[in-house]
């Protein structure tokens, strides 16, 4: 299948996919849990359970690390090369194009600190920036252009099939919710991936 074609597709499957996020509660000692399991205490974030991953850099656990946005994975995208998803998401923080390429290239932690670097706070405009072109960070066509990112990255063989090889839900529970405040709501990361999981469960 080509990437056009797989594009269209995952679009048409995405259009019928009913998304249910599993909820996460606090208690009084500030322990969070989800579906009734530990996932943070004073020793940190858990990584996985036998009801969900999360996905996180910093967890322990094989999966958790490779469904990181920040996991080194290789792809491309619109005519740019990409070191990693995070890559995108800190680049369209930044209006200049070249200082933009540049930014595409980073992965891992090094990705979420270039953000400081930037002249421009997208904060303040809600808007982002692909190749010197203003879009609104809440708008139809910013999600269409996420959606086709993402695509682009499951065309990497080990992105694609650390999410085939993903049985349970994904939670990102370090995730912000607020789209005033971050390019990609903790819902929005958890919908994809949890699409993307399912869409390629069934084209094995």
């Amino acid at each position: 299948m080509s990437f056009e074609e797989e594009l269209k597709d995952f679009k048409e499957f995405k259009k019928n996919y009913r998304f249910n996020q599993l909820e996460i509660v606090e208690d009084e000692l500030g322990n969070l849990y989800c579906e009734g399991i530990l996932l943070r205490d004073e020793k940190g974030y858990v990584g996985e359970s036998e009801k969900w991953i999360n996905a996180g850099y910093g967890n322990h656990g094989t999966l958790p690390k490779l469904l990181s946005n920040l996991f080194l994975y290789e792809f491309g995208f619109r005519g740019f090369k990409f070191n990693s998803l995070e890559g995108f998401f800190q680049g369209i923080k930044f209006k200049d194009k070249d200082v933009q390429k540049e930014v595409f290239k980073y992965s891992g932690i090094p990705a979420v600190s270039i953000k400081a670097a930037s002249d421009y706070n997208w904060q303040e405009t809600g808007m982002i920036y692909w190749q010197g072109e203003p879009i609104k960070r809440d708008s139809k066509e910013y999600d269409e252009l996420v959606t086709e990112l993402y695509v682009s990255a499951i065309q990497n063989y080990f992105y694609r099939n650390a999410l085939k090889n993903c049985k349970l839900p994904i939670i990102h529970a370090i995730g912000e919710n607020d789209k005033e405040k971050t390019v990609y709501t903790r819902y929005e990361f958890e919908e994809m991936l949890n699409c993307l999981r399912e869409y390629l469960a069934e084209r094995k």
